[in-house]
C-alpha cells in the first residue's frame, strides 16, 4: 500500500476517534465554504483532510479559488459573507485583523494536536509552513551564507530576486552583516544599499516558478526563491541556513453563519493532526505545524521540508507586524528604487 493510501486511511481512523461532543455536531452545518489559493496544495488537502473530514462527519466542504484578504473584504463591504474560510498569508492575517474581520478562534471547539506555538493565532490556525531560501545551479560556486550570495566579484553571476520587498530586503540586510537576532526592526538603509551594488546583475521574478526556471534555462546562476519550487529539483542546490520561515493560515470570517463556523472549528481540528500533515506532505514539501511530523515523513527526502527539524532550527520567522507598521515607508522607497532600474 502506498504512502498517502496508509496515511488517509490513517486519517479517517484519527477523525473518527476525535471526540466531538453530539451538540457541536448537531449544531455544525452540513456544508462548510472555504476559498483558498487552491492548485496542488489544495488538491492534497482535498485528499488529506477534505475526503476523510466529510466521511466522519457528513460536512461537505465545498472549496474555491483563488482566495486571500481581498475576497473577504469585497464580502464584506457588500454584506453578504459566501464564505466562511479564508486561506492567507501572514501579512494579509495581520491587515485583516486590524480590520476586524475575522472571528477570534475557538481553540476549545478546535481542540488542537501539539502543534509550534507561533502557529495559534488568536484570530486564525496555522495550517502550512512555507521558507524563502537561497538556491543556486549545482555548478555554481556554492555561497556559505547571504554575505556571499549578494558578492558577485567572488561569486560571479546574475541573481534571480523576488519581486516583493518583504521577499528580498531582510535577505540584503543580512548581506550587509546585520545578525539574524537584531533584523527587526529592519534597517531598510542598508538592505537598500545591497541591492543597489548588485542591481546590473538582477532580474526579478514575479511568478514562485520562474525562480527555478531561470535557474535551469542558466540566465541566472542564483536565486532567491519559495522553499517548494526549487528543492529537489535536478541541477538546483538549496541551503535553508537563515532562511525566512513563514505560516500560512486559515482565517474565519466574523460574519459567517454560527453553523458554519461551528463546522469550520471542526475541519481546523484535522488540520492539526500530524497523520493528516504527513498526507499533506507526500503530495507538495510544505509541512504542517505538528511538532511530531518528522517521524510520519519519507526518510529520504526529510532535508526538503521546512519544519524538518534541522532546517526550521537555522531559519528565523517572518515578521508580519513590523511589515504592517512600516507598509507606507517600505512601499513609497521599494517604487524609487524599482525606477531606478
Amino acid at each position: 500500500m502506498s504512502m498517502s493510501l496508509t496515511l488517509r486511511g490513517m486519517a479517517v481512523t484519527t477523525i473518527a476517534t476525535i471526540g466531538f461532543s453530539a451538540s457541536a455536531m448537531a449544531e455544525a452545518a452540513k456544508e462548510l465554504h472555504v476559498l483558498w489559493s487552491g492548485g496542488q496544495y489544495g488538491e492534497a488537502v482535498e485528499k488529506c483532510v477534505n475526503e476523510p473530514f466529510t466521511k466522519a462527519t457528513g460536512i461537505k466542504v465545498i472549496a474555491e479559488s483563488p482566495g486571500g484578504l481581498a475576497k473577504l473584504q469585497a464580502m464584506n463591504e457588500a454584506g453578504n459573507i459566501t464564505s466562511t474560510v479564508f486561506d492567507l498569508p501572514t501579512d494579509e492575517l495581520k491587515r485583516g485583523t486590524a480590520q476586524k474581520l475575522f472571528a477570534k478562534v475557538d481553540w476549545n471547539a478546535v481542540n488542537p494536536d501539539p502543534m509550534y506555538d507561533e502557529a495559534k493565532d488568536e484570530y486564525a490556525v496555522g495550517t502550512s509552513y512555507f521558507s524563502t531560501i537561497m538556491a543556486y545551479r549545482s555548478d555554481a560556486k556554492a555561497p556559505q551564507n547571504w554575505v556571499d550570495f549578494f558578492d558577485t566579484a567572488n561569486f560571479p553571476g546574475k541573481r534571480a530576486l523576488p519581486d516583493y520587498p518583504g521577499y528580498v530586503l531582510p535577505f540584503a540586510a543580512l548581506a550587509d552583516g546585520v545578525p539574524v537576532d537584531k533584523l527587526f526592526p529592519l534597517d531598510l538603509d542598508r538592505a537598500f544599499k545591497v541591492l543597489d551594488k548588485i542591481k546590473g546583475e538582477a532580474i526579478w521574478w514575479q511568478a514562485g516558478a520562474q525562480s527555478a526556471q531561470l535557474l535551469k534555462d542558466n540566465e541566472a546562476q542564483y536565486t532567491i526563491a519559495w522553499s517548494g519550487r526549487v528543492v529537489g529539483q535536478d541541477g538546483i542546490t538549496t541551503s535553508f541556513k537563515d532562511g525566512m520561515l513563514d505560516i500560512s493560515w486559515f482565517g474565519v470570517s466574523e460574519g459567517a453563519p454560527e453553523g458554519e463556523k461551528e463546522a469550520a472549528w471542526q475541519w481546523l481540528h484535522w488540520h492539526t493532526v500530524a497523520e493528516a500533515q504527513a498526507c499533506v506532505a507526500n503530495y507538495i514539501s510544505y509541512t504542517g505545524p505538528s511538532p511530531a511530523l518528522d517521524a510520519l515523513l519519507p526518510k529520504d527526502k526529510l532535508t526538503q521540508y521546512p519544519t524538518y527539524s534541522e532546517n526550521k532550527k537555522v531559519q528565523w520567522l517572518a515578521n508580519a507586524q513590523w511589515w504592517l507598521d512600516n507598509a507606507d515607508e517600505v512601499e513609497k522607497r521599494w517604487q524609487e528604487f524599482k525606477l531606478q532600474q
